[in-house]
């Protein structure tokens, strides 16, 4: 996260996920959309900067839409931006992009496979989609 973001920047904000497959599949897909689907207008930041209390990652969160996306159902990257008093205008599951993928085998928690990629594509193709809403100041979907 640089300094100066945007005034209408999304922020899209991964779990951290470490050691999880799906952990993995939120964080490449957050690359994805801010390098390069939506890189204008999303930026990420550290979920730990967050979570630890860090000023300017609670300033962020607190100034800007935030898309969340959570490996698992404990959504800790949800759940951490609004107790840091930020507004989740989309949260995503990535669990819940398998259910198009039933059989799937995404790959380990260092590696993505074929599957793993495709379904991580689509999820930042969704997430890229929110945030232009987002900019224009219509509501995620």
């Amino acid at each position: 996260m640089g300094n100066e973001l945007a005034e209408k920047s999304v922020l899209i904000i991964p779990c951290s996920g470490i050691g999880k497959v799906h952990g993995l599949m939120s964080r490449e897909a957050t690359y994805l959309v801010t390098d390069e689907l939506a890189p204008g207008y999303t930026d990420t930041l550290c979920l730990a900067l967050l979570v630890k209390g860090d000023s300017d990652a609670l300033a962020a969160v607190r100034n800007h839409a935030c898309i969340t996306i959570d490996g698992c159902a404990k959504a800790c990257a949800e759940k951490n931006v609004a107790i840091a008093g930020g507004r989740v205008a989309k949260a995503v599951q990535v669990a819940e992009a398998f259910k198009n993928h039933r059989g799937a085998k995404p790959g380990n928690a260092t590696a993505l496979t074929d599957d793993g990629w495709i379904i991580t594509r689509e999820i930042a193709g969704a997430v890229a989609s929110n945030a232009a809403r987002l900019r224009e100041g219509e509501e995620a979907i």
